[in-house]
């Protein structure tokens, strides 16, 4: 199993909402889950002084599976136009991770 982890920073004040479209736009953790090859999504935040960390690490059943909702291109970040709008210096990259424990996620 694979884990694409992408690393995200906004204004305190775009946080409220831009936590909202993570969750529940059909280009955030919805798009995730509807790809065949994913097996689980899991977003974090994380307040630090004027700025808000977003982390959102999915879990995958292997590369080719990331390639359906990512492009052959795996390493690169997916950014629409909203996340243009509220993200400081987006992160051109995402990181992969192999999977040795996923409590919970099933068989490695």
């Amino acid at each position: 199993m694979i884990a694409r982890v992408w690393h995200g920073v906004v204004p305190v004040e775009k946080a409220e909402g831009y936590g909202k479209y993570l969750q529940d736009s059909d280009l955030g953790v919805r798009d995730y889950q509807r790809v065949p090859g994913n097996r689980g999504v899991s977003l974090l935040r994380r307040t630090e002084g004027d700025r808000v960390h977003f982390l959102l690490i999915s879990l995958w059943d292997s590369r080719e599976a990331i390639k359906k909702y990512a492009g052959p291109d795996i390493e690169k970040a997916q950014y629409f136009p909203y996340d243009r709008e509220c993200l400081v210096d987006p992160e051109p990259n995402v990181q992969h991770y192999e999977v040795l424990v996923a409590s919970g996620a099933g068989e490695t």
